[in-house]
């Protein structure tokens, strides 16, 4: 009797892993993530801004942005329609090319060695995640510092992808007004 317990159990579990595993994966697959060098290649033959998310392996505030604000619905489809959407690990190794310059890790392998591309994406800044955001022309328009939840990156979003940043500078007013589909 303890065996067929312990089998119903066991198959019990397996099918939970099967399906938050499922789940993970289709929250993962999401949002349309490319390469900076992808987004530039795109970016020039049908224009569109460029979004980049900043992080890093080592920072739970990045992974908890992915597993919160970039799994919303409402910030997939916002980002996916309105971005060419780039993940950029802020340590890698691998040298990235944009605009034609070519950008290093100088350290690689090393703790905690920034990325030359993302050190001049973030001016100097580093601060973990961050998201960067640039126009069609592929010039950087900003980069933000901080953990968003959905609420408060959907506004951000709508802000650089309408362009409203060229009437006001002001974020922050554009955020307290804003009054968007995330609950």
């Amino acid at each position: 009797m303890k065996t067929k317990q312990l089998w119903i159990a066991m198959a019990f579990m397996g099918l939970l892993f099967l399906e938050s595993g499922s789940d993970a994966t289709a929250q993962e697959n999401g949002i349309n993530w490319i390469s900076i060098e992808e987004a530039e290649t795109l970016s020039r033959q049908q224009p569109k801004k460029i979004f980049v998310d900043v992080y890093t392996d080592w920072c739970g505030w990045c992974r908890r942005m992915s597993s919160e604000t970039f799994t919303h619905p409402v910030i997939i489809e916002y980002i996916n329609e309105h971005f060419y959407a780039v993940k950029l690990n802020a340590e890698q190794g691998d040298p990235i090319t944009f605009r034609g310059t070519e950008y290093n890790n100088q350290n690689p392998g090393q703790r905690r060695s920034a990325h030359d591309f993302a050190i001049a994406l973030l001016q100097g800044r580093m601060s973990y995640p961050s998201v960067a955001f640039f126009d069609e022309d592929l010039n950087l328009i900003t980069a933000l510092p901080g953990f968003r939840p959905p609420k408060t990156m959907e506004p951000i979003l709508v802000f650089f992808s309408e362009d409203v940043f060229k009437e006001t500078s002001d974020l922050d007013a554009f955020m307290s007004s804003f009054e968007g589909k995330v609950r």
